[in-house]
């Protein structure tokens, strides 16, 4: 019930800072150098010269019961998104398998050789992988891997297949396989660094405390004491930096997709903001938040089967 009041703040404030932005999406598609008659035409036709309650309410109603159009891609706005959806999320989805095939057995191996030349190597990659900028590193992987070596395409998306009702996917085919890997390690550099660090400090947190000693005195081997007793206590915090990476992996899309020409709904936020089509920029925005609010969602539910003394009444 608490996500529909945050909706609909969400809505007030993206229609509000929407009106904030400079430019006029009539003046942009009616093109340089276009007569007054032709602009204020544009404008009725949008509903640009109404109140803005008018306003708001069309851009509200029209999400979400479907009917609001885009305004400069001429297809409604949930079509528009749903296109270009599939690349967003198989590029999300490989850079979050990626972080964690990557960042959680490395923090638990830092933790477990505490003060070894192993966790000074993790601790100061991860440190890089926080501070490096990801539209920088995707850069710096086109250079080598593209450019340079020449064994990885630099941009675009590749091959992909069309799925019937599922749009197109490209990880089926092995061109698309070897886009991606470019725009998912870039992706996932951040995340790795963040599950690293997450994972080691909250393993040497739980493994100093008095039941795992217990474990210990009872005969347990060292395996069983590491990951039964202290990994799986030690997932908490860890599972919800991975929930809110979830939706925050739609966030460094936006600068990714970019770099890498890659055709998701962060490229398409770009493109709709330089089109001033301010449909398109609401319903994605909404679109992003919701999924926010959803993956906090699950973190919250996902506590009380993790940690057993957390129950909801």
């Amino acid at each position: 019930m608490q996500l529909l009041f945050v909706l609909f703040g969400l809505t007030v404030l993206l229609f509000l800072l929407l009106k904030a932005m400079p430019g006029d999406p009539a003046k942009v598609m009616a093109g340089i150098g276009a007569r007054i008659e032709t602009i204020e035409a544009i404008r009725e036709d949008l509903g640009l010269d109404r109140p803005w309650p008018v306003q708001y309410w069309r851009l509200v109603s029209g999400i979400f019961n479907g009917n609001l159009q885009a305004m400069t891609y001429h297809k409604p706005v949930w079509t528009v998104i749903l296109e270009r959806l599939p690349a967003t999320i198989e590029l999300g989805i490989f850079a979050l398998i990626i972080a964690l095939f990557v960042s959680i057995p490395a923090g638990l191996l830092s933790a477990i050789y505490r003060n070894s030349p192993l966790d000074y190597a993790v601790t100061t990659t991860a440190l890089m992988g926080i501070s490096i900028p990801v539209f920088w590193f995707a850069l710096m992987l086109m250079m080598v891997l593209g450019v340079t070596l020449r064994v990885l395409p630099v941009s675009g998306r590749g091959l992909s297949v069309a799925v019937p009702y599922l749009g197109r996917w490209s990880f089926v085919t092995w061109d698309g396989i070897r886009h991606l890997i470019i725009p998912a390690v870039a992706l996932s550099s951040v995340q790795m660094a963040m599950n690293a660090r997450l994972t080691r400090a909250s393993m040497l947190e739980v493994l100093q405390q008095e039941y795992v000693n217990t474990a210990r005195a009872k005969g347990l081997r060292e395996r069983v004491v590491l990951v039964k007793h202290a990994f799986r206590n030690a997932l908490a915090p860890v599972v919800t930096n991975i929930g809110l990476q979830v939706g925050s992996l739609f966030a460094g899309a936006v600068l990714t997709e970019t770099t890498t020409a890659w055709p998701g709904i962060g490229r398409l936020m770009i493109e709709a903001i330089n089109r001033r089509d301010q449909a398109v920029v609401f319903g994605l925005a909404l679109f992003m938040a919701a999924c926010y609010m959803l993956s906090y969602l699950a973190v919250d539910v996902l506590y009380a089967y993790i940690d057993p003394r957390i129950t909801y009444d």
